[in-house]
């Protein structure tokens, strides 16, 4: 008998953090929870942070996942966004990290490949897959969506050479 893992998928932004939580059972699906995580555009930015760090901690508190995935911040035109976006993930790692749990880390062409098949695809090609593979899964937001598409990744490529694999193309 395989283990069941939950697993929490983390699409970290500033503005919106999406987050999905599925439960793996050998090649098995089933998801449990998903929503988005809201900042006040108009606060501060370290206001802002607490307030992601404060959602996902809520999160991670009520639905006890026990592996993380957050995906790779991709470098854009506009650096102090890019900057912004990578403060934003640090506290997508760390509050998995900080509550015991092992954070993977995925490139958006990974998490593409292993829902759609292909490393490239738009958002409805994602969530058009991601409620096939879940179809009681429901969503609040594209970055929700994109978290679910996280943690499907992170359970098809945890503890194996994929997982490796998928890490190196995150660099």
């Amino acid at each position: 008998m395989t283990d069941t893992i939950r697993i929490i998928g983390i699409d970290p932004g500033l503005r919106f953090t999406g987050w999905g939580v599925v439960e793996s059972q050998g090649s098995s699906l089933r998801f449990i929870a998903a929503g988005t995580v809201k900042s006040d555009a108009k606060a501060d930015l370290a206001s802002r942070l607490c307030q992601l760090h404060d959602g996902l901690a809520d999160v991670l508190h009520g639905h006890q996942p026990h592996e993380a995935a957050v995906e790779n911040t991709f470098v854009n035109k506009d650096a102090g966004a890019t900057l912004k976006l990578g403060q934003a993930r640090g506290i997508a790692m760390l509050v998995p990290a900080r509550a015991g749990l092992r954070v993977a880390e995925y490139a958006p062409n990974a998490v593409k490949k292993a829902v759609i098949g292909v490393g490239h695809g738009d958002k409805k090609q994602i969530q058009l897959m991601v409620g096939m593979l879940l179809p009681k899964a429901t969503w609040d937001s594209d970055d929700a969506a994109d978290a679910l598409a996280i943690a499907i990744c992170h359970a098809h490529h945890r503890g194996g050479a994929g997982a490796r694999i998928a890490a190196a193309a995150a660099r």
